[in-house]
């Protein structure tokens, strides 16, 4: 007889906001950094510049879309993802496919991306907002009063606004994070060398992040770029040839600071997310 815990499916938007909480001032300079029409500053000078002009506590502006966004789009991916995989694993008596996982991360977080994508831009704009001059600042109080100020000044259709790059990105993040950990965990698992302890999810996550990061970055820029602007691109192809005529290089512009915030999330977020089970989880006795 073995016991085994199971994750709730609200979990993963649990653990989400946890590691939210750590990285948030990462993901604000991220932000900061590739809605630069040049490259003026890198992440340093950018962090010593925010500091300067507002204050420590503006490097979590923008937090409560942060975590909103975690509690939807998160949410929803590891809801999607953990359900289908659990039940789909008791079937079969065995880890599914590697190719099952990708398929499976690709569907629940291409969901999650689309319906996170409100938080998602209210996030982007808390966080780009103390770049613009005064006259030109949204100033929005919290999350829920930007969701509700572009609902009744912008309309429905702004709200989703970036949709389809969040929606694609949200699936490659999720291949890249849930399908490669799972993975990672299971070849680590399967070395015999470590156990199902805290040494093999930091391992396993450290490499999803890295995975994850590649995977989703030119379409984050892009996202950032559609979500922050002002009426400057058409739409998604208007903003794919303007990106592009910056070079090949400025889809990948903030790859350093977008995984050093990634990273450390995903391995947070996994960590977080194994000791909720451990302690929380559903127990199944076999």
């Amino acid at each position: 007889m073995t016991e085994k815990r199971m994750s709730r499916w609200y979990f993963g938007g649990l653990a989400s906001c946890g590691a939210a909480c750590c990285t948030h001032p990462l993901d604000l300079l991220k932000v900061h950094l590739q809605t630069q029409q040049e490259v003026k500053k890198r992440m340093l000078g950018m962090a010593i510049s925010v500091v300067k002009s507002d204050g420590v506590l503006a490097l979590y502006n923008g937090l409560s879309a942060s975590l909103c966004r975690q509690m939807s789009y998160s949410l929803t991916r590891f809801a999607i993802y953990e359900t289908v995989r659990d039940m789909m694993g008791s079937k079969s008596q065995g880890p599914m496919p590697f190719y099952q996982k990708v398929l499976l991360g690709a569907f629940g977080g291409f969901t999650g991306g689309f319906v996170g994508t409100p938080a998602d831009m209210v996030n982007v704009r808390m966080q780009n907002d103390m770049k613009l001059p005064p006259e030109l600042r949204r100033n929005y109080k919290n999350a829920f009063d930007g969701l509700y100020r572009v609902f009744r000044e912008e309309g429905v259709r702004r709200l989703f606004s970036g949709a389809t790059m969040a929606s694609s990105r949200g699936a490659l993040v999720t291949v890249g994070q849930l399908a490669c950990y799972d993975q990672a965990k299971q070849l680590v698992l399967g070395t015999g060398m470590m156990g199902d302890n805290i040494f093999t999810h930091f391992l396993s996550s450290f490499i999803a992040g890295g995975c994850a990061t590649i995977l989703c970055q030119p379409l984050d820029v892009m996202k950032t770029r559609l979500m922050s602007s002002k009426g400057e691109y058409t739409g998604v192809m208007h903003c794919l040839r303007e990106t592009a005529q910056l070079g090949p290089q400025a889809f990948y512009k903030g790859l350093v600071p977008a995984g050093i915030r990634l990273v450390p999330q995903t391995v947070l977020t996994f960590i977080f997310l194994e000791q909720l089970k451990k302690k929380f989880g559903i127990l199944i006795i076999s």
